[in-house]
């Protein structure tokens, strides 16, 4: 009945949404439930199965960690060490910043490292090593320990840590620390692997119809941050072994920094987001691709995780996954995660709010009509026109609401960031000065025009 509840659901939603193809994983009292829908590619199809790849972006942070424990708990890194001593070549503009930065700072996202960059660093052994070199343009977005701030690039730092120490390329050393001890059999990084096997390719809105995504997954030198291929059924195999709690797991889901006023959790673990859901500890992690989402959550008091992969972009693949999880926490474990209601519109606080505000790789504009307001999130122009491959595509604007309270904090009311999150930074004067949504800090650049 379980399984008959859970293809119903998926098989609804996905339609709903129009979604070419998607696969869900549960792992609840002690059993292992699979539910998949739809084709890998309109293009070309074949039928979704548990054992079909899906990229799974910025999930790939959390097999990263765990490699780094894997070498903390072996004593070859120590997670309060600088940096420099296992990447003695790092450089960034601000030298005594690159000096202080740990290890533990970059797997909690508190380096102050911007968000990532658009570089490709070629598909060779160096792509990590090329990558870090570059990173003496990137100017940080905040002072080391300061604050959370979600970076691809302090990942990607972490993968050339991996390097250094196992004298291995992060692939391989990933493989033989991670992947392989975890029975991982569907988990790779390289189209040269995926290609024997069904994997999924992304799709994209483009004048009102879904197309397929013209890039398949990111550059090799983003692996460490966004680049594993996987299938739900390994997916389901990796949350049991984070759900095993041995030393090394239990340590990556204690809480090391705070996060404000995010979807993506009250608190960061080792790479791990940590939220409560109607009282219940939850430990989770999401990733996008060019037209792939890809959600893994779990409830480790209960014994129970969720896993969703669709092949759709923002318009609706984030809104699928994020719609199964809530499903499943409320069907199986009869956990709802609790509704914000937000403040009636208020032209004077949408006044000072309005704006632009931009980090290295994006812009967030933030809008008004007179009576509402609305967040629209755009890679920007000059990243994409320098990109030599096609890029995500971007989010189209949805509302926004202030939340209740004393700080600044905010909710999208809708399209595929709806439930996502944030807060305003303001100075000493009280002006706004900043804005988070998904983690990430976007500097105010402009206020609105009058």
């Amino acid at each position: 009945m379980a399984r008959d509840a859970l293809a119903k659901y998926v098989e609804a939603k996905a339609m709903e949404l129009d979604i070419p193809g998607a696969a869900v994983a549960i792992w609840a009292d002690g059993q292992e439930l699979f539910a998949c829908h739809g084709v890998t590619s309109i293009d070309n199809p074949l039928p979704v199965d548990p054992h079909t790849l899906f990229v799974l972006g910025s999930v790939t942070k959390t097999f990263t960690a765990t490699a780094i424990m894997r070498l903390v708990e072996t004593g070859r890194v120590d997670l309060n060490a600088p940096v420099r001593r296992y990447v003695p070549e790092l450089r960034l503009p601000d030298e005594e910043s690159a000096a202080r930065i740990t290890v533990l700072n970059l797997l909690n996202h508190t380096a102050g490292l911007d968000t990532r960059m658009v570089f490709d660093s070629g598909d060779g052994d160096d792509a990590l090593a090329r990558e870090v070199a570059k990173m003496a343009e990137v100017a940080l977005v905040g002072p080391v320990g300061g604050r959370a701030s979600y970076s691809q690039l302090g990942y990607n730092l972490l993968g050339r840590v991996i390097e250094n120490v196992t004298g291995q390329t992060y692939e391989a050393a990933v493989a033989a620390l991670v992947l392989e001890p975890v029975g991982l059999v569907d988990s790779v990084f390289t189209a040269g692997q995926a290609i024997t096997r069904r994997f999924a390719v992304g799709h994209n809105l483009s004048e009102g119809k879904l197309k397929v995504a013209g890039t398949w997954k990111d550059t090799r030198g983003n692996n460490p941050g966004g680049g594993l291929v996987s299938s739900v059924s390994d997916q389901l195999r990796w949350a049991r072994f984070h759900l095993g709690g041995d030393d090394v797991t239990r340590r990556m889901q204690e809480p090391t920094a705070e996060l404000h006023g995010s979807t993506l959790g009250d608190a960061l673990g080792l790479a791990w987001f940590l939220r409560d859901v109607d009282g219940v500890r939850a430990v989770g992690h999401g990733g996008s691709a060019n037209g792939q989402f890809a959600d893994l959550l779990l409830v480790p008091e209960r014994d129970f995780a969720v896993v969703a992969v669709s092949n759709a972009g923002p318009d609706s693949g984030l809104e699928f996954n994020q719609a199964v999880v809530r499903w499943a926490l409320e069907h199986y474990l009869g956990l709802v995660e609790r509704q914000h209601q937000t403040l009636p519109y208020d032209p004077e606080r949408a006044r000072e709010i309005t704006g632009q505000y931009e980090n290295a790789f994006m812009t967030l504009t933030v809008d008004t009509d007179g009576a509402t307001m609305t967040v629209e999130c755009r890679i920007k122009p000059e990243i994409r026109a320098a990109s030599e491959t096609e890029l995500p595509a971007d989010m189209p604007p949805a509302e926004l609401g202030l939340l209740p309270g004393d700080g600044d904090e905010y909710v999208v009311t809708g399209g595929g960031l709806a439930g996502q999150r944030g807060f305003l930074t303001r100075d000493a004067s009280g002006t706004v000065i900043g804005a988070d949504l998904a983690g990430r800090l976007f500097h105010r650049v402009a206020a609105a025009a009058e």
